[in-house]
This record gives structure tokens, C-alpha cells and sequence, in this order.
């Protein structure tokens, strides 16, 4: 059992450290070397874990898909406040990208010419943005003249935004960066009705009430959303 949990303290520690190295250096410039002195481990280590480096890429991709959809949850169809879960989901995630580099790489990836991997994390949070707000329409939340594909667009390219400025200056993944944003959108994407009761600095946590975890998470040895971000930056 020792032996087992070492392995897959090692697997997590590589996935850890190649995030940090493709977040900071992109796919390319990132080499095994670096990725093996910053985990700790042989180079035989890595490999036995991991056949080259695009398996290694993918795993990280894989993890930060989990991570995203933990934020996210399914989408809630019954929801009593749609917006206000749109926007309370989108401060926990611009928070996560803040201190889980795991979830940052994994969103780096998608924009890096040089990866070519089979997750998109920004199409993932895009149709989970749009199942929202036709959760929000059906509920007659949204303003009648809302185009569902634009405002889906929009609210995808802030956040995009936001987390390319936040490799400079951390504050930009924060409830503060984004509840400007919201201010600014909210007036003209919900109905009169449901306008005043909508908070744009949202609750700055993660959306729990509205998660379903997977029953196997504790399957996955390449992800673990605790001990990575317990202690969220404060908004």
C-alpha cells in the first residue's frame, strides 16, 4: 500500500510540476528536465508514469477539465436564480484560475499553437455559460431582446481575459476584477423582474448547492481539488 500511495504522490507531483512549467513557459519551450527537477524525480520516474510528454499534457488537460466541471457542476435546469449562479460560477472560477495551477495550464493549453490535445476547456465553459442563460430565458430571467450565442461569446471572453492578465498580476482572478464587469452587463441581460435581486460581486464561492461530484473522484489519482484550493483568495 506505501509503494501504491508513493506512486501516485509522484503521478500527482508531475502533473502538478508540468502545469507550473507549461503555465509559465508554454508546451514547447516546457522540457522534461525542468519538469523532473521541479517534481523531484527521475527522468525514469516520469516515464514510468508517463509514455513522453503529450501524455503528460494530456493528463494535465484531463485533471483541469475535472477541476472546471467540480466548479460548474451540471447545469441545474430547476435552478431558482440562474444569473446569480452564472454569476457567483464565474467568480469561483476566475478565484480557482487565481491559485490552482493545474486548472491554469489546463486553459493555457487551449490557447498554445504548439499543443494539440483533445479537451477545450474555453468551448466547455462557453456551452456551460449558454446552458445557463437558456436555463435563465426558460425562466424568464433574461431580457427578451438577449442573443443567447453573443452573451454566451461575451461572458467567455471576459473571463479568457481576465485569466491572460492574471499571470501578471493576480488581483486580475478576483471578485473584484470581474464584478465591474458584471455591473456593466447585468442591466441589459436580465429581466426588469429579477434585476435588483441579482448580486454582481456574487458570493465568491464556489457553487456547491448546485455540484454533483463524481461518485469515483477518489479513482482519480491525477486530481484532487482539495488541499489545492481551500483557502480561496479573498474577493
Amino acid at each position: 500500500m506505501a509503494k501504491q500511495d508513493r506512486a501516485v504522490r509522484t503521478r500527482r507531483e508531475l502533473i502538478h510540476s508540468a502545469a507550473e512549467i507549461f503555465d509559465r513557459a508554454g508546451f514547447a519551450d516546457a522540457s522534461i528536465t525542468q519538469i523532473c527537477a521541479r517534481a523531484g524525480v527521475s527522468h525514469g520516474a516520469l516515464h514510468f508514469h508517463f509514455g513522453n510528454k503529450q501524455a503528460l499534457g494530456e493528463a494535465v488537460e484531463s485533471a483541469a477539465a475535472r477541476t472546471l466541471l467540480y466548479i460548474t457542476g451540471n447545469v441545474p435546469l430547476r435552478h431558482p436564480m440562474p444569473l446569480q449562479l452564472l454569476v457567483d460560477t464565474s467568480h469561483a472560477l476566475a478565484q480557482w484560475l487565481s491559485c490552482d495551477p493545474v486548472l491554469r495550464a489546463g486553459f493555457g493549453l487551449g490557447r498554445d499553437a504548439t499543443w494539440h490535445g483533445h479537451v477545450d476547456l474555453w468551448q466547455q465553459w462557453q456551452e456551460w455559460v449558454q446552458l445557463m442563460l437558456t436555463v435563465a430565458r426558460n425562466h424568464g430571467d433574461l431580457a427578451s431582446d438577449v442573443v443567447l450565442d453573443e452573451a454566451a461569446s461575451a461572458i467567455t471572453a471576459v473571463v479568457a481575459g481576465l485569466e491572460v492578465l492574471g499571470r501578471n498580476d493576480v488581483r486580475r482572478h478576483s471578485c473584484r476584477a470581474i464584478t465591474p464587469f458584471w455591473r456593466l452587463v447585468l442591466p441589459q441581460l436580465s429581466a426588469e423582474a429579477v434585476r435588483d435581486r441579482i448580486d454582481a460581486a456574487g458570493s465568491c464561492t464556489a457553487p456547491s448547492a448546485a455540484r454533483e461530484r463524481y461518485p469515483d473522484e477518489a479513482a482519480h489519482d491525477d486530481w484532487r481539488p482539495s488541499g489545492v484550493c481551500d483557502a480561496l483568495p479573498d474577493c
